[in-house]
């Protein structure tokens, strides 16, 4: 079985990264809503960090223009991000993508904040992160119902040598982010702690852990 992995979320410059740095395999800066700051906090992380700075549409809390957006997101290349996320639905992928495949990895993603569609529209939104030169595709939805998580879940097998994550937020999404890294999914996301979680249904690290720790034994 693949090793599982943990990207730690920080949506906050207070939080107390250093309490879950032993237990998470990568953290995700979320520029959003750390706010200013977050530059001299990423430079202090002590793993490889993704840069994040989700536009509103798929749930993220930007406030400012696009154009001032794209550009805060790309200040994370010089300071050494390791990974990238930038949405499929911006405007002028094609010209973003290459800057950041300069420097960085390039997770391109997609989130559907109200319901999981048919799996032949998501597996149509990976053929489209994999032509826009995305190294990590990203898919998540929202599950209404519990047999969302295997709709959602469907897409990493159906793309076997690609890198991909897919799971579905919301409290009967919890299965997909708990399944996602054990059945070849790249990573999933968790809460450094409870009250912080940057979406629904998101787990702590704490908790993530010790449920793969369960299921080793």
């Amino acid at each position: 079985m693949k090793s599982k992995r943990i990207c730690a979320v920080i949506t906050d410059k207070k939080q107390n990264i250093s309490q879950i740095a032993g237990m998470a395999d990568l953290f995700e800066v979320r520029i959003d809503l750390i706010g200013n700051g977050w530059e001299e906090l990423a430079t202090r992380l002590p793993k490889p960090w993704i840069a994040c700075n989700r536009r509103k549409e798929e749930g993220g809390n930007w406030q400012g223009s696009e154009a001032c957006r794209i550009e805060e997101l790309l200040k994370a290349l010089p300071l050494e991000a390791f990974i990238v996320d930038i949405e499929l639905e911006t405007p002028g992928l094609d010209i973003i993508v290459p800057v950041i495949k300069q420097k960085a990895g390039c997770l391109i993603s997609s989130h559907n904040i109200k319901e999981t569609p048919c799996f032949d529209e998501l597996k149509d939104i990976v053929l489209k992160q994999i032509a826009a030169g995305a190294d990590i595709c990203k898919v998540v939805t929202f599950a209404n119902r519990d047999d969302d998580n295997f709709t959602v879940l469907r897409l990493i097998p159906e793309f076997p040598g690609k890198r991909i994550i897919a799971f579905a937020m919301g409290e009967k999404g919890l299965a997909s982010r708990i399944l996602c890294p054990m059945i070849g999914g790249d990573f999933s996301y968790a809460a450094i702690e409870k009250g912080a979680e940057s979406a629904a249904g998101q787990l702590t690290v704490e908790d993530l852990r010790r449920i793969y720790r369960m299921v080793r034994k």
